[in-house]
């Protein structure tokens, strides 16, 4: 299977700024390695109807191109089960009961971040289990063997993180992210993942389920966020940070797609005068704060 990159947005609504400026990233740092570029839709939670379809048109706007269909992953349900099927065959996983506030009052074990699972249901008898079950669905939990991984990124070099005992499936039956995304970029050839900062601290935990599944770990790239003038990480709530809303305020697509590209140090234009001159080593290392913009004059 060829080398392939890609960019995954989740459908909850029309893509920021933000979104769109690692949207170019993931596209340059994809095509200037000679790798196909893949779309996938991660659906999974938080779909809002009709969002896809406005990210989709959003991203082609811009320039970003694809190659092959658009995965979805709530059309890939087996292949997430085959693989929670088999970490419990292996007995890696457990049934877990606790509620997110229990979690986050429970004492947890030393130096772990705050939210780390402290492992309440790792050792409940089977007729503990039962009891429970009368009560609450019960998630499915990784039963980890390792406090902490670590992961070479492009752009930070050595990382190291914690690994908890971490949600495969939620109690309602929805796969949680750090297993759909491990067994996505698998399963579509997927060797470079670029995406925000904001979710390097969740990669440890991805690179040693990659290892239990005998799964290789892709080259990463964590490229830092568009944030508000508060330092903030950019929402829709900052004002006219999406497409339509900066054309109703005068500022065009190109225009906009240049400011992006100008935030990266590459010339305005086509992506593919960017990609001409593209260099990872070359790009910020700080968060963009978000200027806004009203038109050609702002």
């Amino acid at each position: 299977m060829t080398s392939a990159g890609r960019f995954a947005p989740s459908p909850s609504g029309e893509l920021h700024v933000g979104n769109l400026r690692t949207a170019i990233l993931a596209w340059l740092f994809a095509r200037s390695t000679g790798r196909r570029f893949l779309m996938r839709v991660e659906d999974l939670d938080r779909a809002r109807a009709g969002a896809d379809a406005e990210q989709l048109r959003d991203l082609a706007a811009i320039g970003i191109t694809w190659d092959g269909d658009v995965v979805r992953q709530t059309d890939r349900g087996t292949l997430y089960a085959e693989a929670i099927g088999r970490l419990t065959a292996a007995g890696l996983t457990y049934e877990c009961f606790c509620t997110r506030r229990e979690i986050q009052e429970a004492p947890s074990a030393p130096h772990a971040p705050q939210g780390a699972y402290p492992g309440t249901c790792r050792e409940l008898s089977a007729g503990e289990r039962e009891a429970k079950r009368a009560v609450r669905p019960a998630a499915v939990r990784l039963r980890s063997a390792v406090p902490e991984a670590t992961v070479q990124d492009v752009l930070h070099g050595s990382y190291t993180g914690v690994v908890d005992d971490f949600v495969l499936r939620r109690n309602d039956g929805v796969t949680a992210y750090n297993l759909a995304v491990v067994v996505d970029d698998a399963a579509q050839g997927i060797d470079q993942v670029v995406r925000g900062d904001d979710l390097l601290p969740s990669t440890p935990r991805q690179v040693y389920l990659a290892s239990l599944l005998s799964i290789p770990v892709p080259e990463y790239a964590h490229v830092p966020l568009v944030l508000n003038a508060d330092g903030a990480r950019l929402a829709k709530r900052d004002g006219a940070v999406t497409l339509t809303d900066l054309a109703a305020a005068g500022a065009p697509v190109d225009e906009v797609r240049d400011a992006l590209l100008a935030s990266l140090g590459l010339p305005a234009g086509p992506l593919a005068d960017a990609l001409a001159v593209f260099d990872p080593a070359a790009l910020p290392r700080q968060p963009w704060i978000w200027p806004g913009m009203a038109g050609p004059d702002a």
